[in-house]
């Protein structure tokens, strides 16, 4: 069984970074499609960035040239490196997975990524 799990999240004021972890176990992959969501309260969950075995990555507008996502297939573990938060950026966090190339990645946003982790809290105050 396929398990995802999310550590990294935590309270920080504008400006400040934090590196959010997801460790996937129960499958040996190669391929994969794989990316971040965040849902913020009251808001719709939205997607973050996204990433292809094959290196390429797409990213939401709002988030472009502050985050950074990147996979370590050795160690099975999908990073998001955000870099001057803001506020907005307040949300529980979450990666997901496939272990096929991506269908269709448009503004951080994957579809088909049938694998989800619990999520992890991210608290930006100014």
């Amino acid at each position: 069984q396929v398990h995802l799990v999310e550590s990294g999240g935590g309270s920080v004021q504008t400006g400040g970074s934090l590196t959010l972890s997801c460790t996937i176990s129960g499958y040996d992959y190669s391929e994969f499609c794989m990316g971040w969501f965040r849902q913020a309260p009251g808001k719709e969950r939205d997607g973050v960035a996204g990433i292809n075995s094959d290196g390429r990555t797409n990213y939401n507008d709002s988030v472009r040239g502050r985050f950074t996502i990147s996979e370590d297939s050795a160690k099975k573990t999908l990073y998001l490196q955000m870099n001057n938060l803001k506020p907005e950026d307040t949300a529980i966090y979450s990666c997901a997975a496939d272990f096929k190339r991506c269908a269709y990645c448009a503004g951080g946003y994957c579809i088909g990524l049938n694998h989800r982790g619990q999520g992890t809290q991210v608290t930006v105050s100014s």
